[in-house]
């Protein structure tokens, strides 16, 4: 991140690196497997397939294993199902008639960012899901926000600051709904102790109505 290196050259560095660590820190663990297998083979199934490293504890059993990338593609299935979805929505007219109703009381950028902010919240507790209430709502607002001469970046924090992490929040939505299956201990009992969730979105209406980092788009003279 400090360096502003690309997400995929950070991906791939981050892959090499774990390659290298296991096999110089770990070599007993996955010597064997390389002999057996080889390493293009041995690599493959630890990337796509899943991967497991068995101990005498049943918890670092549980702790050490990974079900590679095709433990991730109902992740990906889901953002691509949002994307669809936001694309029908946006295609039929939908989007811009919602966008219209919900910007005629937004006269002003602070009506902008609340109207921003409720769409994410009440979308995450309807769609019960994160994707569709960050991709959704960023597809109503983008012109809205370009209209306004605000440049992309404070449409894209105002969807984090309330669409991102309220998501837990929601027993229902499948980020709290995963919270509960981890951590056993419903949503609505932690969400007193969720400040940082919880305040996010009041700056960001703050934000909107003082005009506090707020970036305009910038404009050739």
């Amino acid at each position: 991140i400090l360096l502003k290196v690309k997400p995929i050259l950070a991906l791939i560095s981050g892959i090499v690196l774990a390659m290298f660590f296991a096999y110089y820190f770990q070599p007993q663990l996955i010597s064997r497997q390389i002999e057996n297998e080889g390493w293009v083979e041995f690599l493959g199934k630890t990337l796509v397939f899943e991967n497991s490293i068995e101990t005498k504890s049943d918890l670092l059993n549980e702790l050490f294993v990974s079900k590679g990338m095709m433990g991730m593609l109902w992740t990906i299935f889901l953002i691509i199902s949002a994307m669809i979805f936001g694309g029908i929505m946006d295609g039929v007219g939908a989007l811009s008639k919602i966008t219209e109703v919900l910007l005629k009381g937004a006269k002003s950028i602070f009506g902008l960012f609340s109207s921003t902010v409720l769409s994410c919240l009440g979308l995450n507790a309807i769609a019960s899901d994160q994707y569709l209430a960050i991709v959704i709502p960023g597809r109503m607002y983008r012109k809205a926000f370009e209209d306004r001469g605000l440049a992309p970046e404070n449409l894209s924090r105002t969807l984090e600051d309330s669409g991102t992490v309220t998501s837990v929040l929601i027993p229902w939505n499948t980020c709290g709904a995963y919270m509960y299956s981890v951590l056993l201990v419903n949503p609505l009992d932690y969400i007193f102790y969720s400040f940082f969730n919880l305040i996010n979105p009041v700056l960001a209406v703050i934000y909107g109505f003082i005009g506090f980092k707020i970036k305009k788009i910038a404009t050739n003279a």
